[in-house]
Parts: structure tokens; sequence; C-alpha cells
């Protein structure tokens, strides 16, 4: 099978094209014919770190990265009831770890894939992984009906999941976009956007329940100051918090926690039943051949995306 590796840390020249062997699966994994890839911030940063990719990785040369999939169950484990051959499949695959996702073929855990809805795309699929994932497992438990809820970073790939499902959970939402991204945000259900380029969102709000952060510890600090006492701010950029900022937190009387995505079945089965209902719709940036993976990562590493960016195999 086709698989694409990566032989050292670097830049997009060190994914290569390269003939390898199919993967063996367990007595509780399908092997997945993998119709589409979705490409993630982390992928870039693992890519890019030597040091990130030795964390995940462990120090073997070269890897396959990757942990978004969809696509077809072809072979299924011993122990393995859920799903038979020919079953349409997505999920985010051994994260954090190894998925070796980049391939025409992954071995993955049944219990991290669920059931393509009928009405939508392997492409579809694929961009609602890793990033809704991330989304809904900051926001399930954590918000109510009738909460402010701020997220920031509104049209990228956790944000824009993130503003549908906090809507969904009956939230009044707040995002911080671009003003050329306003009518887009508003599209996706906020109910107010904030200009970040023009307006400083820490001087203009007020009485926030819940911040999801993706920017880090300046938007952090920035963040506790709308927060209504009691409020929380949740961050996929800090997982360990600073004792300063436990400190400003503290004097806030506010919270702040830090969160890492991890592969979750019933979480997917969520999110699948969103997007047959239609109240979860992935926007995809662009997708690409497979063959084009160095173009699909230095499109993530630009920045600056309107949703997901996709690799149709």
């Amino acid at each position: 099978m086709k698989a694409i590796v990566l032989e050292k840390a670097g830049g997009v020249e060190n994914l290569h094209v390269r003939e390898i062997e199919k993967p063996n699966i367990k007595e509780d994994e399908v092997l997945v014919e993998v119709k589409a890839i979705s490409i993630n911030p982390a992928d870039v940063k693992a890519k890019s770190s030597d040091e990130m990719l030795t964390m995940m990785f462990g120090s073997k040369r070269p890897v396959i990265l990757g942990w978004d999939i969809a696509g077809v169950v072809s072979q299924i484990g011993n122990n393995v009831s859920d799903f038979k051959i020919g079953d349409k499949v997505f999920g985010m695959v051994n994260f954090p770890g190894v998925a070796n996702a980049y391939a025409e073929f992954v071995a993955s855990p049944a219990e991290h894939l669920t059931k393509i809805p009928e009405n939508r795309s392997f492409e579809e699929s694929a961009a609602t992984t890793l990033a809704a994932l991330t989304a809904l497992q900051i926001l399930k438990g954590n918000i109510k009906k009738g909460d402010k809820v701020l997220i920031h970073g509104g049209s990228g790939g956790v944000g824009h999941f993130g503003i549908q499902i906090a809507k969904a959970l009956g939230a009044y939402v707040i995002t911080t976009a671009s003003a050329e991204n306003k009518d887009y945000v508003l599209s996706i259900g906020a109910d107010e956007h904030v200009d970040y380029r023009s307006q400083k969102f820490q001087e203009v709000l007020s009485n926030i329940d819940f911040v999801l952060d993706l920017f880090g510890e300046e938007s952090i600090k920035k963040s506790i100051k709308v927060l209504k006492p009691g409020g929380t701010v949740m961050s996929t950029l800090m997982l360990q918090v600073p004792e300063n900022v436990k400190t400003i937190a503290g004097e806030a009387n506010v919270r702040v926690q830090g969160i890492l995505v991890k592969s979750n079945g019933e979480d997917m089965k969520t999110l699948a039943m969103m997007l047959a209902e239609g109240s979860l719709k992935p926007t995809i940036h662009q997708v690409f051949p497979f063959e084009q993976m160095r173009k699909a990562h230095t499109t993530v590493e630009k920045g600056g995306l309107v949703g997901k960016v996709v690799v149709k195999l």
C-alpha cells in the first residue's frame, strides 16, 4: 500500500510517498481502507518539531503522521461486533499516540470509530474528527443552556465546530474572528462577533460564563478579565497552567484548565448524530489529492483558514 512517511522532523520536503506493507490488525481492531484524511495543526507541529515528534512517536524514524480518517472497513478483528466489512466509518485514531493515518489502510481500535451518516461524504466525515472532538470534549458538561460562551478563532477548525456545538447546547455564543469572516461565523450560529484586529475583546465583553481558548497564555490572561466570578477558561494550548496564571485566575475567582483531546468512540457517535441531523456542518477549506500532502501541510502552516484541510485518496 501507499503511505506518506516523515523521514525526520523539519519541512514538508521530509514527507515522502512510499510503498509499505498493509498493517495487521489485533482482535479489537478493524482495518480501514482510507478515503479521506483531515490535516490538523497537531500534524504540522509534530512534523516540524523533533521534540514533539519524539514525545509522540519515540525515537523511531521514519514515522507516519496523522490521526483523522474516514473510509471503509475491509477487515475486522475477532472481538469486533459493532462493524462489518463494507461499513463506512470515521474517527480520530489513537490520539494521543501512533495511528499511522497517512496511508491507504489504517488499523484502528474499533472503539475509536463510528459509522458515517448516510447523508455525509468521506471528506465531510474526515473533517469532523480531531477538531470537532476537541470542541465537544471542551464544551460538553461545562456549559449549559443560556450561558454566555466566548469562542476564540471562530472561523478555524476547532472554532467553527465550537460555535455550532455551543449553539446546539443552548448557549449564547460570542466569537472572535477577522472582519472578513464576520458573516461566516454569524451564519454558522454565532450570536455576536468581535473583530480581533480592530477591537480588544477584553475591553468590549464582560459577564462571560465560559471561554474556549486556542491561543495560549496571553489570550487566557485577557479572557480572565471578561469572565464572571465562577467562570471558566479552557485552553487547548496550555496543558499545565503556570503558577502566575493560576494566581490571576484565583484573584478573579475563575478557573483555568488545559485539555488534550482523546480518542473516544462514544463522542464520535455524538458527532455523527449531529452531522446526520444537520446541527453540525463542517466547513472544508480545501481538498488535496494524497500525492499533494506537502501542499496540504503548507496550507495549514500558513494559517488563517476557514474550516478544515482534507486530503482525499
